[in-house]
């Protein structure tokens, strides 16, 4: 910069380093801190919030987040009428390809050529009224032991796992099963996932759904979010904390930072409250990015662009392929 005078403003991230350089190199031109970089800062301070109060990510879902109850092994019959899954949904799709083939007048044996399938396969779409009708029913055959799988369950439930004791007791009362038979029913009741809680969310995945905009999260996402801040009113606060930090941002309302890194120190919050008091450091630089139009976001653009071409040729490229990759794309 002492070579190029002239330099009115500098936007650059909020690097000790970076500071000092430009006030040496320039110091009549403005410094601009990145809003790029401030939400960086913002997240890994979310993070670490979101890490002090892991413990209520470990509480188990509300009510209205616990997993369907999934089909007893006893046999009963599963709702078919609606199947879902990635399977149901694969065959719905391959369902109405076929159909749509077959209304534009192409044969069987013209589809399956086209679409690399096989004949059947072909076929047993075609020959379909309802995607529903291509998925063959799994259900297991009768059994004779179907009679005392009640029985078996609920000595299961008070606690008798012994596969001996248990067809001890049947074979007492002459029933006609053997223990191969009541061996793998109740392994079907140990490994049943039915009772098995839900996982929760981590650290990462809340501190995303805390930091990214409401608009880009999935209803599942925001119904987690909603769970978790219901638990936990610390990150309630700091949930309120990054929406008030995302609308500065977004408006333009860089006046009003002092007033949020006042309301953030007071909640006293791990990570945040750090966060909040280190802008003090460079205040006037990050008032100017939070108010001013100046960003570095087309230049982190294209870094992450070399980034990404440079991975894609699995770290090995040299300088010169490098190079010619760039200015090719």
């Amino acid at each position: 910069m002492d070579r190029h005078p002239g330099v009115e403003v500098i936007c650059r991230d909020r690097a000790g380093a970076y500071a000092e350089g430009a006030r040496r190199g320039a110091p009549d031109a403005l410094q601009v801190a990145d809003r790029f970089h401030l939400w960086q800062g913002l997240g890994r301070a979310v993070e670490t919030c979101v890490a002090a109060h892991r413990d209520c990510l470990r509480n188990p879902m509300p009510g209205g987040m616990q997993p369907e109850a999934t089909g007893r092994a006893s046999g009963r019959g599963q709702d078919d009428s609606a199947p879902i899954g990635r399977r149901a949904e694969w065959k719905k799709a391959a369902h109405a390809l076929v159909h749509e083939m077959l209304a534009q007048g192409h044969s069987r044996r013209a589809i399956a050529r086209h679409l690399g399938w096989g004949l059947n396969t072909v076929l047993r779409y075609a020959n379909a009224a309802r995607w529903q009708d291509t998925i063959r029913d799994n259900r297991p055959r009768p059994s004779r032991l179907d009679p005392y799988k009640p029985y078996l369950e609920r000595r299961f439930a008070e606690g008798c796992i012994s596969v001996t004791r248990l067809h001890g007791e049947l074979v007492a009362e002459r029933d006609p099963v053997t223990y191969g038979m009541v061996r793998a029913y109740i392994a079907t009741l140990r490994g049943a996932p039915s009772a098995a809680p839900p996982r929760p969310p981590t650290v990462r995945q809340v501190t995303g759904w805390i930091t990214r905009h409401p608009t880009a999260l999935t209803e599942e996402d925001r119904a987690g979010l909603k769970d978790v801040l219901a638990r936990c009113p610390a990150l309630d606060t700091a949930a309120g904390h990054v929406r008030d930090f995302g609308e500065i941002l977004t408006d333009r309302l860089g006046a009003t930072l002092p007033t949020w890194i006042d309301a953030v120190d007071a909640s006293r919050l791990p990570g945040l409250t750090g966060f909040a008091l280190h802008l003090h450091r460079d205040l006037n630089a990050v008032i100017a990015g939070l108010t001013l139009d100046w960003s570095s976001g087309s230049i982190e653009g294209a870094v992450n662009r070399i980034k990404k071409i440079k991975r894609q040729l699995y770290g090995r490229a040299g300088f010169e392929l490098l190079r010619k990759m760039i200015l090719l794309q």
